[in-house]
């Protein structure tokens, strides 16, 4: 399988050099979508070996879309500019999908990470965003953000991306598995990054925690209703205990009661109906991964 090493940069001139130079003396092709650098970013990728395309949008997830409609690999390998990704881990990331038992393989970057690597901010705002998705989507997935990642053609042709900055990587999750593609992660290492971040740690985890909230209508509609059916179960369970409060001290409240009982009826029917909706679409999800396949095992004959 031919491979293209695709990095979306903006002013990233002290990592670029050796994160091209590293993927060109291991015999990759290397493709920058450079969003319009004030630095030397493009001249050093240029001089190290790299092909330079100046971007027409703003933002990463902009860079990454515009690589997938150039690209026409059988692999392509998504990483940073930073110099924060160790090039040699790429065979981990590509490994998986020549075997044939991943279509899109993420680099989990908490197995070994670098001391300096994640300020204790960062750290706590990728757990809890990682936590965040594996509640809503039910995926076990550690490490949706990183930006270290293998993905098929027939994967990255299918993606569309919508979001324009840093949300990219949770959208390039979601649609894969919503598309009914395998997705893996595998451990890597993570190095403290060369020149300043562009990261803003609440504002983008803001953006990025709304994003993954707007994304289970792509991945799943039904999950919706058990972020509802919980807010039901919650508000029965708050005016419940206050009935019950009451009527310990003598005091009743009949109709507090009944909007009690209304509640958790209207929270369990909720969850229930989310329940079932979530079951047909994982099946259809299941169906045509299965349509895939037999497809593949034809082209192979």
């Amino acid at each position: 399988m031919n491979v293209t090493v695709v990095i979306p940069t903006l002013n990233e001139e002290k990592g670029i050099g050796g994160v091209v130079e590293s993927f060109k003396n291991l015999g990759f092709d290397v493709l920058v979508i450079d969003g319009n650098s004030k630095d030397r970013t493009r001249e050093i990728a240029e001089k190290r070996g790299a092909k330079v395309v100046l971007q027409t949008g703003k933002g990463k997830g902009n860079a990454i879309a515009e690589a997938f409609k150039l690209v026409d690999s059988d692999i392509v390998v998504l990483i940073d500019g930073d110099g924060s990704y160790p090039a040699e881990e790429v065979w981990k990331l590509i490994e998986p999908i020549e075997k044939g038992v991943a279509d899109h393989v993420v680099g989990s970057r908490f197995a070994k990470y670098e001391r300096g690597a994640f300020t204790k901010l960062n750290l706590l705002g990728n757990k809890l965003i990682n936590l965040f998705f594996r509640f809503a989507y039910g995926v076990d997935l550690t490490d949706i953000l990183s930006g270290y990642r293998a993905i098929k053609k027939e994967v990255y042709k299918s993606i569309e991306i919508r979001k324009s900055g840093f949300e990219v990587e949770a959208e390039l999750t979601v649609e894969t598995l919503a598309k009914g593609f395998r997705i893996v992660e595998v451990p890597i290492g993570y190095k403290k990054r060369e020149g300043k971040t562009k990261l803003r740690p609440i504002r983008d985890g803001i953006r990025i925690g709304k994003t993954i909230y707007e994304l289970i209508g792509r991945y799943s509609p039904a999950r919706y209703l058990y972020i509802f059916g919980l807010i039901f179960l919650f508000l029965g369970i708050a005016t419940g205990g206050y009935v019950v409060y009451a009527w310990l001290n003598a005091v009743s409240h009949y109709m507090l009661a009944l909007l009690t009982v209304l509640f958790i009826v209207t929270g369990v029917q909720f969850i229930v109906i989310g329940l079932i909706a979530d079951l047909i679409f994982r099946a259809t999800v299941e169906f045509r991964r299965e349509v895939r396949q037999i497809f593949r095992r034809k082209g192979d004959e």
